[in-house]
């Protein structure tokens, strides 16, 4: 069979086909569009059948092919890991507007999964402390191998939210927590379905997550320094009133590209 039969009988969408039959081949997408008549060698053709039929289960492509784009950055996922989402980068963008260039800033990542949001904040401010937190000991192998991979040193802790860094103050703590309701049915929809649970769902109402964070906050930011926190639709005012609880000021709600009421930050108040 060659390359245009193969790509026409797949079944799964067109742009789809050509990504996991490029992968198949170790050909870029663009050589596999100019290279239609090219017959497949029938190992090749196998591959990319046993990736087909995964993706027809439904199973995320960024699972097949072991790989996603964040922040211009190519990280390694699979299962044990969320898989990075362009709407998190506004929490990279964020964090960036509030730790100069130049500066010897401490910044702390929560739940950090695949390194997403700590490796883009390193790559841009390599001056940083980056400290990354995250409780499942598979992710972070994820957020390590993406760190060596990438050559950015970053501190990567194994543990639940603080308890890694006791007596740590930092100028930003950035975390896109779990913050799905418990029985939402998102859960059971799309590339969610293949994701890890505990990454995802935080309680009856999404916020058991944010509310342990924002407890504790205060603690581990300094005077002066933020907490900047991912969340889902219609939970910005709730997420708004932990913070202002919590001791912090300039509480701000900011929009991803669509539109949607992404992340909530605040400033702590100074001594």
């Amino acid at each position: 069979m060659n390359i245009a039969r193969a790509l026409a009988a797949a079944g799964i969408e067109p742009r789809e086909a050509r990504l996991l039959l490029a992968e198949a081949c170790g050909f870029s997408e663009a050589s596999v569009i100019a290279q239609g008549e090219q017959e497949l060698p029938p190992e090749i053709e196998a591959r990319f059948g046993q990736m087909v039929a995964r993706r027809r289960d439904g199973e995320p492509i960024a699972y097949i092919v072991g790989r996603r784009e964040f922040y211009s950055l190519p990280l390694s996922v699979g299962p044990p890991v969320l898989i990075p989402r362009p709407e998190t980068e506004l929490l990279v963008d964020l964090a960036l507007e509030r730790i100069a260039p130049q500066a010897p800033a401490s910044v702390l990542d929560l739940g950090t999964g695949s390194g997403a949001i700590a490796l883009a904040i390193k790559r841009n401010r390599p001056r940083a402390r980056m400290v990354a937190v995250e409780i499942s000991a598979a992710a972070l192998e994820y957020a390590r191998r993406n760190a060596a991979k990438l050559g950015l040193e970053i501190e990567l802790l194994h543990g639940r939210w603080f308890d890694p860094v006791p007596g740590e103050r930092f100028d930003v703590v950035v975390s896109n927590p779990p913050y799905v309701a418990l029985g939402d049915a998102h859960l059971w929809q799309d590339d969610v379905r293949f994701e890890p649970p505990p990454a995802l769902v935080a309680g009856k109402d999404g916020l058991d997550s944010i509310r342990e964070i924002a407890r504790s906050a205060a603690r581990f930011v300094r005077p002066g320094g933020w907490l900047l926190l991912e969340h889902g639709l219609g939970q910005e005012k709730a997420v708004q009133d932990l913070l202002a609880a919590a001791g912090f000021d300039d509480v701000t709600t900011w929009p991803d590209l669509a539109g949607i009421a992404r992340a909530t930050g605040g400033k702590l108040k100074s001594d």
